[in-house]
């Protein structure tokens, strides 16, 4: 489904080159829930951002259903990151002054014009609130992000990185800001969405004790993958089905 040939890239500080990732081959398989771990500095965040077109190689490539996808042009580029790419942080990156559904709201506004949103504001408000309640909000609609716990605040943002149905969700070191029953409630709720809704995650993360609930490990180190802990094997998701708006 998704799939990265000899990707390299190089970032420069001042005068100093530090090259990331050394010519990168990964396979992500349709329904997947795969783990990327490594150290600090191993890559992990920058293969994230190249396989979900939020920066570009310097060589390589990257394809989704066989097209190549990091070339795009950037309105190409921009539609895919609003609807078949969703994308979980290690900083919630809620805005302050808005509540929680309107948070989780956010792709929607940014999708459509103002007449448009006016026009299909009612399906998106009920696919919010549904998956706020999925991830267990549905009480705090109304509450602004400094009335969540940190736990409830990554819920509104998986929440809101499904508003729109994306085929493909990436999640950078979800569990960081977390405590560790906390983490593990958010990588528990990752693998229910990733087998009820069969949306595909590629999940990076320094912490081994989570990735046992996913399907197929990677490590990274030395800009490449030095290993494959596990085999995935298809679990069968749901079918994925289309945005309703």
């Amino acid at each position: 489904m998704l799939r990265a040939e000899n990707l390299t890239k190089t970032y420069r500080r001042h005068a100093v080159a530090v090259r990331v990732l050394t010519g990168l081959d990964l396979e992500v398989h349709t329904g997947e829930f795969l783990s990327i771990i490594g150290a600090s500095g191993s890559g992990k965040s920058t293969l994230l951002h190249l396989l979900g077109t939020l920066d570009a190689p310097d060589s390589g490539a990257v394809y989704l259903d066989d097209k190549r996808i990091d070339n795009l042009p950037t309105r190409g580029r921009d539609e895919l990151r609003n609807k078949t790419f969703g994308y979980i942080f290690q900083f919630y990156h809620l805005l302050p002054e808005l509540t929680t559904l309107d948070n989780v709201l956010m792709p929607a506004y940014i999708q459509h014009s103002v007449m448009g949103w006016w026009s299909a504001r009612g399906e998106w408000r009920k696919r919010a609130t549904e998956l706020l309640e999925k991830v267990g909000l549905g009480h705090r609609l109304k509450h602004r992000p400094r009335e969540l716990s940190g736990g409830e605040m990554q819920r509104a943002a998986v929440a809101r990185a499904l508003l729109t149905k994306p085929r493909v969700l990436l999640a950078d070191e979800p569990t960081g800001n977390l405590d560790a029953d906390t983490g593990a409630e958010i990588v528990k709720l990752l693998r229910g969405l990733n087998r009820d809704e069969g949306v595909t995650i590629v999940m990076v993360t320094h912490n081994l004790e989570i990735v046992s609930a996913t399907d197929r490990v990677v490590r990274m180190a030395g800009g490449v993958l030095t290993d494959d802990t596990r085999s995935f094997r298809p679990h069968a998701p749901r079918p994925h089905l289309a945005a309703t708006v």
